[in-house]
């Protein structure tokens, strides 16, 4: 049961990936494989994944994220599989603690796990927790650039890990599908999460499990490619999982929650990304839109989801975003 195996993909991290492959080589429980997705890169990548002994993988170009991660999945002989970016940083105990809580006396019910994960860049800052998603389509790192505390240090069951850092069991991709290649980059762990909560397969957050992240290791935050591809996505989760008669009952929040979006990437000088996402969704958005959609079950989870970002905003101080859009909707 306990057998894990450790996924990275990557497209040109060679200044993180080697100090990533030496962090899962020492830790105190360290993956039965290691496997590298190497998304065509032009640098050192490869060369430092096959130094420090990783499996590799090379894809002769960029299938993004997504592409990257499935190929993984169809090499994994393990029944748990460990997600990670290649520009994280893990404590020792990070694996042992994650893998302990889904093979403990309580795991069976989980099928996956996530942990604490701090900014490497702010120390004492955190990178996030778990994720969650508003009915405006728009998601949230629960705790993205809050100080450390007691609201973020208590175990609880969740229906959203980013895949930043995160272990799963191998048969839950089998149970709800592997990631949509799709979505290439960004909100695919959303996409997955709604799948898994729709499905009523949860998993749990583990605040002992520490990471660090130095983030937008390969873009950057709001790079013109970045704003764009989750400018898209986040109409194709709509297209993908909202309810048949979702214009009617949340076309107000989803309005509001991607024009503020949209006065987001206006303030970094990314409009024009935006719009071409919006657009590339729109023209995608019936053939995204195939397959039955479970209502009651999108219609709860997007509630209850919503409700999480309201409390935890609320109780550690609203960014201005999630101001504007409670008080508009």
């Amino acid at each position: 049961m306990n057998g894990v195996s450790a996924l990275i993909p990557n497209w040109n991290g060679e200044r993180f990936l080697g100090r990533l492959l030496e962090n899962l080589l020492g830790q105190t429980r360290a993956p039965d494989e290691i496997i590298v997705i190497d998304n065509g890169s032009t640098d050192g990548s490869r060369q430092v994944a096959q130094r420090l002994g990783a499996e590799l993988v090379a894809l002769p170009a960029n299938s993004g994220f997504t592409g990257a991660v499935n190929r993984g999945l169809e090499r994994c002989r393990t029944p748990l599989v460990a997600i990670l970016n290649n520009d994280v940083e893990l404590d020792r105990e990070w694996l042992a603690r994650l893998v302990d809580e889904l093979a403990g006396p309580g795991g069976g019910k989980f099928y996956f796990a996530t942990g604490k994960i701090y900014q490497a860049k702010q120390p004492g800052l955190l990178d996030g927790t778990f994720d969650a998603v508003s009915r405006g389509a728009c998601g949230w790192r629960c705790g993205q650039g809050r100080p450390d505390g007691e609201i973020w240090s208590r175990a609880l069951p969740i229906f959203f890990a980013p895949m930043t850092a995160a272990v799963y069991r191998r048969e839950l991709f089998d149970l709800v599908g592997v990631l949509d290649e799709r979505f290439e980059s960004y909100l695919e762990d959303l996409d997955f999460g709604l799948r898994c909560g729709t499905a009523g397969l949860g998993g749990v957050y583990v605040p002992q499990a520490l990471a660090w992240h130095w983030g937008s290791g390969t873009l950057g935050a709001w790079h013109p490619e970045t704003v764009r591809k989750i400018a898209r996505n986040q109409v194709y989760l709509i297209a993908k999982h909202y309810p048949k008669k979702w214009f009617r009952e949340m076309g107000w929040p989803v309005l509001v929650g991607q024009l503020l979006w949209g006065i987001l990437a206006l303030r970094h000088a990314r409009g024009s990304s935006y719009l071409k996402g919006k657009l590339e969704g729109l023209q995608r958005f019936r053939s995204m839109r195939s397959g039955e959609v479970q209502d009651t079950p999108v219609r709860r989870l997007l509630i209850e989801s919503e409700d999480i970002i309201r409390n935890l905003q609320s109780r550690t101080g609203f960014d201005w975003y999630w101001k504007a859009y409670f008080a508009l909707t």
